[in-house]
């Protein structure tokens, strides 16, 4: 079901998370460190609860990361949280789990667009500056949350920047596992933090749904057993809607997107979406955008005659490093051969989330 003006099926849920042992708020009704919710009342436990109706340390998850820090882990309660957050590049090594396990029950969410202005007056936001969350921090991980943007065209016609970021993740060695992603353009923006760093993310069980570029961005992502999911759209009547994956990998990385083990289906008529398309972004034209799509279901939402496109004509798909390997369903027959460059069993083997991960296996706690 696409994220719209709907209600977010929002259930209850207990805060006791396997693996914690600080006594929950929300059981006891009592916060459980202290009035203020202050972490230097008991700094061994390293354990904050979020809840939006007050029985936790703090009702907003921006003011728990701002009093938390590094190494600190985010209990959050069954809730929507309509607020942006950031999460600094110093507050490294920090854990967000939602307390009830199932993504549903916890929503983080805002409605900004790339265009929409600034309350002071100083221009729009961008679309980095859309994001209802921002992790610039490395080693971060977050499980059983949703993260979303509800901005939507139809309520401002008058709007052109409609690029509205549900998160933008840019620190290295972030994981996310059993999380929800929501938003139309460019929901999920998988980045780093300049264009000379390098950042390994890792998406397991995870559910992304969207409608132009909706998986975006510089990072080197794995995403695992994911289930990408493409919208109808009002405003168009012909094809294609949009496209699944922008990658915009920087010419020196060896390794960009790759897709395996995972599922893209469509709400919206057959054929009406393509793949992916490279993003050379004006900030790095020397980009060399890298997908592949490798032991993945592609249902019939894709098309599969023309799977990718040009982001503009200086910067055909042909030239970019977008490959396959073993696909199936109906949008991964291969009609035009030309249009579908495939890898070798032998190349495949180069294209593993070992390959792309190194030293860092975040897929072992999935075991």
């Amino acid at each position: 079901m696409p994220l719209s003006r709907r209600s977010l099926l929002i259930a209850g849920g207990a805060l006791a998370v396997g693996g914690l042992t600080a006594t929950p708020a929300h059981a006891t009704g009592r916060r459980p460190f202290g009035r203020h919710g202050s972490p230097a009342h008991r700094p061994h436990d390293r354990v904050l609860y979020v809840d939006p109706h007050g029985r936790g340390d703090f009702t907003t998850v921006q003011a728990a990361v701002t009093a938390a820090g590094s190494g600190w882990t985010l209990v959050l309660a069954p809730g929507t949280y309509r607020e942006t957050v950031t999460v600094a590049a110093t507050a490294t090594e920090m854990t967000w789990i939602g307390a009830s396990e199932n993504p549903r029950d916890v929503v983080i969410v805002h409605d900004n667009a790339a265009g929409t202005p600034k309350p002071d007056g100083s221009g729009t936001y961008g679309t980095s500056g859309s994001a209802t969350t921002t992790v610039q921090a490395d080693g971060f991980t977050a499980r059983w949350i949703t993260f979303a943007n509800d901005w939507l065209r139809a309520d401002h016609p008058g709007v052109s920047g409609t690029q509205a970021v549900a998160i933008k993740v840019q620190g290295d060695r972030s994981a996310f596992t059993h999380c929800r992603f929501l938003g139309h353009q460019d929901t999920l923006y998988a980045d780093t933090r300049s264009l000379d760093a390098y950042a390994r993310h890792y998406y397991a069980h995870c559910y992304v749904e969207g409608d132009v570029d909706f998986v975006f961005g510089r990072a080197t992502a794995v995403y695992e057993h994911c289930h990408f999911r493409t919208l109808t759209r009002t405003d168009l009547s012909t094809a294609p809607y949009g496209f699944v994956f922008a990658p915009s990998t920087a010419g020196p990385n060896p390794h960009g997107y790759l897709v395996l083990r995972s599922r893209v289906t469509s709400e919206a008529p057959d054929a009406f979406y393509e793949l992916a398309r490279p993003w050379v972004p004006s900030s790095d034209p020397t980009a060399v955008p890298m997908l592949t799509v490798r032991d993945t279901w592609l249902g019939p939402g894709i098309d599969a005659v023309t799977p990718y496109a040009n982001m503009r004509d200086a910067y055909p798909w042909q030239s970019m490093r977008f490959r396959e390997y073993a696909n199936t369903g109906p949008g991964a027959a291969v009609l035009v051969p030309d249009n579908r460059p495939q890898l070798t069993p032998a190349e495949a083997t180069g294209h593993t989330r070992g390959a792309y991960l190194g030293d860092w296996r975040p897929y072992d706690r999935e075991r």
